[in-house]
C-alpha cells in the first residue's frame, strides 16, 4: 500500500491571505474555487440545510453522487472529494434572518463573494451586489450564471447538458463521424470550462482591486463562456463577413484524427513540420512519399488534404508496436505519446514521476487520492492543506473567527438544524 502524504500546514500559494465566501455548488463554481483554494485562498463554502421534513440529504448535491468506502461519512462522494479540498464548510439556513446576519458578518471579512444561486434569489435574500457592498465596499462579487443578464435566456436554469446543447458543442461529434445525431461529450465540459473562466475572472478582478482599491460585480455566464470556447477554432470560415468557408476547423473534425492502432495498443501521433512528416514516413518504410506527393508537399496543401493524410497513418502504425514507435520517433522529437486508457493513468510513468496522484488519509473517509495542483509557481507554490470537508464541519470554527459568541452560534445550531440535513437548493443555476 502506498504511503499517505501529510497536508500542508499553511497556504503557500499566490492567493494566500485572500478570503472567498463560496455560495456555489455542483461543478462549475466548486471547480473554480478549489483552484483558488489550491493557490492559497481561504475558501469558506457556505451550504444550506434542508427544510423540516426534507429528505435528509443536503448541502452541495455532489456530496451524494457516487459510492463511498465502507464506514466513510456518506456526504463525501468521490466527485465532491475531487473538487472540494482546501475549503471549510459552514452550514447556514439562509431562509433565516439570523443566518443572513451571520453571513453578512462573514462577508465583511472577505475579498470575494462567489455564488451560483440565481441572482433574483440572491436579491430576495438581501444578498444582491448593492446589499453586499454596504458591508464590504470593495468586494469582488462574482455571479456564476447560466446565461448573460442582457439576453432573453437570462435567469433560465442551466446545466452542463443544456449548455453543451446550446453552445454548438453537441454538434461537434456529428461533424466528425457523419452520424447526424448530436451527442454530448462524455465529460462535464461546460461546467469545467466555465469554472476556468470563473477562476480567471476572480483573479483578474482581484488584480484590479489591488491596483485601484475598487471592487466590482462580475458575471460569468456559462452559455457565452462555452460558446466562446467552442468557436475559438470552429468559427473558422465564418470569422469574415462574408464567410470564406465552412463552420468548423477541418483538421479537428477529421474522422481520422484519432489515436492510431499499433501491433499491441494505440499511440497519439502528430508530425507537424515538413521535416517531421518526412522523417515519419522514412521510419515507416515509405521514404520520399511525403516530398513527392503534391497533396502534402506544403502546409496549405496538407490542410486541404488532411483527411487523406491522416487516413494513411494507421496503415503504417499497425506495422510496429507502441514501444517500437516510441523508440523510433521520440529521439527525432516527433510528437508521439502512448495512448492511456483511464485505467492506465495511475501507472503512467510521467504522472508517477511528478507525483500527480497524491494519497491522503481523510479522518472521516480513510485513504483517498487527490490530484496534485497542476500549475507550478516557483516562488509561491500551490499546496493542499485541508481535506474536503464534511457538511458543516467548520461552522463553529469559522463563526467564532468572526466574533460570534458561543451562545449566538448555539442559537444558530438550534435554529437551523445544522447537522447533515441539507437539501438541493432550487435556486441553483
Amino acid at each position: 500500500m502506498s504511503t499517505s502524504k501529510e497536508l500542508g500546514t499553511k497556504p503557500t500559494g499566490p492567493l494566500a491571505g485572500v478570503r472567498i465566501i463560496d455560495l456555489t455548488s455542483v461543478v462549475f463554481g466548486a471547480y473554480a474555487t478549489q483552484m483558488l483554494g489550491d493557490y492559497g485562498a481561504d475558501v469558506i463554502k457556505v451550504e444550506a440545510p434542508s427544510p423540516t421534513g426534507g429528505g435528509g440529504q443536503g448541502g452541495d448535491i455532489m456530496r451524494w453522487a457516487g459510492k463511498v468506502p465502507e464506514g466513510a461519512s456518506s456526504d463525501l462522494g468521490p466527485i465532491f472529494v475531487t473538487i472540494n479540498r482546501n475549503k471549510r464548510s459552514v452550514l447556514l439556513d439562509l431562509r433565516k434572518k439570523s443566518a443572513i446576519n451571520a453571513l453578512m458578518q462573514l462577508i465583511a471579512t472577505a475579498d470575494v463573494l462567489a455564488s451560483n444561486i440565481r441572482y433574483d434569489g440572491m436579491k430576495r435574500l438581501g444578498l444582491g451586489y448593492e446589499d453586499v457592498k454596504k458591508v464590504k465596499p470593495d468586494i469582488v462579487f462574482v455571479h456564476a450564471a447560466g446565461y448573460g443578464s442582457d439576453g432573453p435566456y437570462a435567469g433560465l436554469p442551466a446545466y452542463d447538458d443544456l449548455i453543451q446543447a446550446g453552445s454548438g458543442a453537441a454538434d461537434l461529434l456529428s461533424r466528425t463521424d457523419g452520424n447526424p445525431a448530436p451527442r454530448y461529450m462524455p465529460t462535464i465540459v461546460a461546467d469545467k470550462v466555465s469554472g476556468l473562466f470563473m477562476a480567471n475572472a476572480i483573479t483578474a478582478a482581484l488584480f484590479h482591486r489591488e491596483r485601484t482599491g475598487e471592487g466590482q460585480f462580475v458575471e460569468v455566464p456559462m452559455f457565452e463562456a462555452v460558446t466562446s470556447f467552442v468557436l475559438a477554432e470552429h468559427f473558422f470560415g465564418h470569422v469574415y463577413d462574408p464567410a470564406t468557408g465552412p463552420w468548423s476547423y477541418g483538421r479537428i473534425t477529421n474522422p481520422d484524427r484519432r489515436p492510431y492502432k499499433t501491433k499491441n495498443g494505440y499511440i497519439g501521433l502528430l508530425p507537424y513540420s515538413d521535416k517531421q512528416w518526412d522523417q515519419f514516413f522514412e521510419q515507416a518504410g515509405r521514404p520520399g512519399v511525403f516530398k513527392n506527393d503534391p497533396r502534402f508537399a506544403t502546409y496549405k496543401a496538407r490542410g486541404q488534404n488532411i483527411r487523406e493524410l491522416y487516413a494513411m497513418i494507421e496503415e503504417l502504425t499497425e506495422q510496429k508496436t507502441t514501444e517500437e514507435w516510441l523508440d523510433l520517433l521520440m529521439p527525432l522529437s516527433i510528437p508521439i505519446v502512448k495512448m492511456n486508457r483511464l485505467d492506465d493513468l495511475q501507472e503512467d510513468p510521467h504522472l508517477k514521476a511528478v507525483g500527480f496522484f497524491e494519497r491522503y488519509d481523510h479522518p472521516h473517509a480513510g485513504p483517498y487520492f487527490a490530484l496534485r495542483p497542476p500549475v507550478r509557481f516557483s516562488a509561491t507554490p500551490a499546496n493542499i492543506r485541508l481535506h474536503p470537508p464534511t457538511l458543516g464541519e467548520q461552522t463553529h470554527e469559522v463563526l467564532a473567527e468572526i466574533g460570534l459568541s458561543p451562545e449566538a452560534i448555539a442559537a444558530l445550531d438550534a435554529d437551523d438544524a445544522i447537522h447533515h440535513i441539507a437539501r438541493k437548493d432550487e435556486n441553483l443555476i
